[in-house]
C-alpha cells in the first residue's frame, strides 16, 4: 500500500487549545522482529476468502451518497460516520486503496460522505448518533488520518482541512474540567465531565494515527490519557474496567492494552497482565456472539494481542479465526454479536474484517 506522510500544521491550532503545553512526538513503539504468524498461516486461505466475500457484500450495500444504512432513504443513519469509517478501513485493511481497483470508488464515496458531515465546530457526525457524537467523531478522525496520503490532491486538501478541525475537537474534549478519576479520558460528548475506556480508545487511536502522519501531539495529552487508562486497571485480576472502580471486561481490557502499546508503553507489566487476562477470558467464549459487545471486543483484542506479539497473538488469533470463520453468513456478512450491538450487520461485518486482517498489516495503524 502506497502512502505519503502528510505533516499537517497542527501546532498552530494546538497552541490555541493549550498554549502552555510543549509539543512533543509520541514515542514510537519499539521495533519487534517480524515473524511468520502460525495462526494466520493455518487459516489464511479461509480468512482471505471470508474477507473478500465480506468486502464484496459491503461494496454492494453502500448507498449512493457513500454511507451504509439499512434503509436506502435514510441518509442520516445512526452512527453513520462511524460505520462508514469502519467500512472504509475494512477495504484498506485488505490492501485496497482510494480511487484504484475494484473498490477505489467505494472507498472514495465513503471518505466523501464522512467529510460532508463535518460541522462548523469540527465534529464529524450526522447528528443522529445513538452512542454519542464523540464515538463517531474519533472513529472518523482515525479513518481520515489513515487514508491521508493515499488520495488524489483535491480530496487530500479537504482531508487536511477536516483533520485540523477534528484533532482540535479531540484535544478540547480531553481538557474539559473533570474529577480526579475521570481526568485525561474522553466520553460521549465534547463537554462531558466524565470519561470511559471505550471512547478513550477511539480518541487514542486517532491521535496515534495523526502522529504517525507527522503531526505533533502535546506530551501532556498522552501522559494524561495513559494515567486515565491505568486508573481503569483492576490490579486484583489484571483486567481493565469501563471506568475506574468497575469490573474487568474483555473489550475494555483489549482497548486498554492496545492504547498502552500505541502510546509507547510497550509490553509494560500492566499491558502483559492485560494480555494474560484476555487469553484466560477467551476460554469462556465458545461460540460467535458470546460475550458483551462481541464484535467490538474481538476488534480490540485482536489488535492488542498482535501488538504484544509472541504467544499472546498466536493463541488469541487461532481462537478468533475459529469463532469468526464458521459464523459468516451466506451473503458475506456477519450477524450482530453479543445481542447489544444494534440490528445493522454493517458494523459487525466491518469489525470482523478489521479483526481478521490485523496480521496483514495493510492498515497503517496495524503496524507494530
Amino acid at each position: 500500500m502506497i502512502r505519503t506522510k502528510r505533516p499537517w500544521i497542527v501546532g498552530l491550532l494546538l497552541a490555541a487549545v493549550a498554549p502552555a503545553l510543549v509539543l512533543a512526538a509520541i514515542p514510537a513503539c519499539p521495533a519487534r522482529a517480524d515473524t511468520a504468524s502460525k495462526a494466520l498461516e493455518k487459516y489464511q486461505q479461509d480468512a482471505d476468502k471470508a474477507i473478500d466475500k465480506a468486502l464484496a457484500y459491503l461494496a454492494a450495500e453502500q448507498r449512493q451518497n457513500g454511507c451504509w444504512s439499512g434503509n436506502a432513504s435514510d441518509l442520516r443513519p445512526k452512527n453513520g460516520t462511524a460505520v462508514a469509517s469502519l467500512c472504509v478501513m475494512s477495504f484498506l485493511a485488505k490492501g485496497h486503496t482510494p480511487g484504484v481497483g475494484p473498490y477505489g470508488e467505494t472507498i472514495n464515496r465513503g471518505i466523501d460522505f464522512v467529510l460532508s458531515t463535518q460541522k462548523d465546530n469540527g465534529l464529524l457526525t450526522t447528528g443522529n448518533d445513538a452512542n454519542g457524537p464523540m464515538y463517531c467523531h474519533c472513529t472518523s478522525t482515525l479513518m481520515l488520518s489513515e487514508v491521508s496520503g493515499m488520495v488524489d490532491p483535491a480530496r487530500q486538501k479537504k482531508i487536511d482541512a477536516a483533520l485540523s478541525k477534528a484533532v482540535k475537537v479531540i484535544l478540547s474534549a480531553q481538557q474539559m474540567p473533570k474529577g480526579g478519576n475521570d481526568a485525561g479520558g474522553w466520553r460521549y460528548q465534547i463537554d462531558s465531565r466524565d470519561s470511559d475506556i471505550s471512547c478513550t480508545g477511539w480518541a487514542v487511536m486517532a491521535l496515534r494515527s495523526v502522529r504517525n502522519n507527522g503531526a505533533s501531539v502535546p506530551k501532556e495529552v498522552i501522559d494524561r490519557a495513559v494515567a486515565y487508562i491505568l486508573r481503569c486497571n483492576n490490579r486484583g485480576d489484571g483486567g481493565f474496567a469501563y471506568q475506574p472502580g468497575g469490573s474487568s471486561g474483555w473489550g475494555r481490557t483489549g482497548t486498554a492494552v492496545l492504547c498502552m502499546e500505541l502510546l509507547g508503553h510497550h509490553r509494560e507489566r500492566a499491558a502483559l497482565l492485560g494480555g494474560e487476562w484476555i487469553l484466560a477470558d477467551m476460554q469462556r467464549h465458545r461460540r460467535y456472539g458470546q460475550g458483551e459487545y462481541f464484535a467490538y471486543a474481538m476488534y480490540y483484542c485482536s489488535q492488542a494481542t498482535f501488538q504484544l506479539g509472541d504467544d499472546y497473538w498466536e493463541k488469541f488469533g487461532e481462537r478468533m479465526y475459529e469463532l469468526f470463520l464458521p459464523a459468516q453468513q451466506g451473503d458475506g456478512s456477519w450477524p450482530s454479536g453479543g445481542g447489544n450491538e444494534g440490528e445493522s450487520v454493517y458494523y459487525p461485518t466491518a469489525m470482523a474484517v478489521l479483526a481478521l486482517s490485523v496480521p496483514y498489516r495493510q492498515l497503517p495503524i496495524y503496524q507494530r
